[in-house]
């Protein structure tokens, strides 16, 4: 045995799931459904994890578990601007929900990530956007019946 810290935070994980899938499973298939999909795997991983923590071998290594130190092979400059890339991105879906709702958003940011930012050709951005789109929808707006709230711009316009 490690930790028995690592033993408290699987024993609370474990009553946290558990209850969620209690309360959950009395509820509408709708209302229950993400609760459920949530704390089903984590029960199962939790179970995984105490197993492992009690009846698994100590694990041997010869040097640390994690890198303590991060790359030095990126250039300051470099990671920053990235990091500012990505958090653009970040703001610009964000945005994108609040003006013009969540299904509109979701074709059209990965059609533009996948154009702009990664650089991919037209003919892959646009079946990966179609794929991506088609079991958004089929999903969220057929299958589960989940209106999402309207963008500002739909609000303005009256649609």
């Amino acid at each position: 045995m490690k930790s028995k810290g690592h033993l408290y935070f699987s024993a609370f994980l474990f009553l946290v799931s558990g209850y969620a899938i209690f309360a959950a499973s009395r509820w509408s298939f709708k209302t229950g459904f993400f609760p459920l999909a949530i704390a089903i795997p984590l029960l199962i991983l939790v179970l995984i994890h105490l197993y492992l923590e009690l009846f698994a071998p100590a694990e041997v290594s010869k040097g640390p578990s994690v890198e303590s130190e991060f790359s030095t092979e990126v250039a300051p400059d470099v990671a920053r601007r990235r990091v500012a890339t990505i958090f653009s991105w970040i703001a610009a879906f964000i945005l994108l929900v609040y003006l013009i709702g969540f299904p509109l958003t979701v074709p059209l940011f990965i059609l533009f990530y996948l154009k702009f930012q990664s650089e991919a050709g037209w003919t892959h951005s646009l079946t990966l956007t179609a794929v991506t789109w088609g079991f958004f929808y089929t999903l969220f707006q057929r299958l589960i019946h989940i209106q999402f709230e309207a963008g500002l711009i739909q609000s303005w316009l009256g649609l």
